[in-house]
């Protein structure tokens, strides 16, 4: 009786999170048809065992919007999200910097110092679309070429861009992941506990603070070449 008592609660928080918890996670801000729409970059994983879609309202057009994405990355700008999470502490910058403009398909954003873990950017399409992709082995955690012989343990995922007008001169941004690996039983777990949770705090910050930079960024100003900003 004493076990049964202990596990019960258990049991109703993890009811309680599947239930009402974890599909607001999954696509929060996102209109229904917009999470139940395909985006470009679905296709590259085909099969997914798991999916988010959020989404915000900017306040600048797509073509003020898309070169804060592209030039993302460590060492670059950063994520825009909780620097001491996810860019080892360096601040994101704050202002649009030119040489980190020129991206294109194939190239890497790479995250980590030593440059042994980076997203590949598999779409482009200007001010439309970019999709980053990350392929990695189990346990090591290094890169692998999806074009070749697959590992016995990955995990691999896109986290895909998606840029709209919409009225008032603004921009929809929809972001779409889409995940899958081996051991699939220990991926989804992992998912579902680990990953989840983590994208939904990253991404709903990076939307904070991208409007932020968004409206303290004039309109029609020149954009300085900086590299660092106040810090998230």
């Amino acid at each position: 009786m004493i076990g049964f008592r202990m596990v019960l609660p258990v049991v109703a928080a993890a009811g309680f999170y599947a239930a009402l918890v974890r599909p607001r996670l999954l696509r929060w801000g996102a209109t229904s048809e917009e999470a139940n729409r395909a985006y470009p970059g679905d296709e590259l994983i085909p099969e997914a065992t798991g999916q988010s879609t959020m989404a915000v309202t900017l306040p600048a057009p797509p073509e003020r919007v898309w070169p804060w994405l592209v030039q993302m990355g460590h060492g670059r700008a950063g994520w825009y999200s909780w620097d001491r999470l996810d860019n080892i502490g360096h601040r994101s910058a704050e202002r649009i910097v030119s040489e980190w403009q020129n991206v294109k398909a194939g190239d890497r954003m790479v995250t980590v110092p030593n440059e042994a873990s980076w997203f590949t950017v598999a779409m482009l399409d200007e001010p439309r679309t970019l999709v980053l992709q990350d392929d990695l082995q189990i346990p090591t955690g290094k890169p692998f070429d999806p074009r070749g012989t697959y590992p016995s343990a990955y995990t691999e995922g896109i986290w895909a861009f998606h840029l709209q007008p919409v009225e008032g001169g603004q921009t929809r941004l929809v972001v779409r992941t889409r995940g899958r690996g081996k051991p699939r039983v220990l991926d989804r777990i992992t998912a579902v506990a680990l990953g989840e949770p983590a994208h939904f705090i990253m991404q709903h910050r990076q939307f904070q603070n991208l409007r932020r930079r968004l409206q303290a960024e004039p309109a029609n100003a020149d954009r300085p070449r900086v590299t660092a900003g106040s810090g998230d």
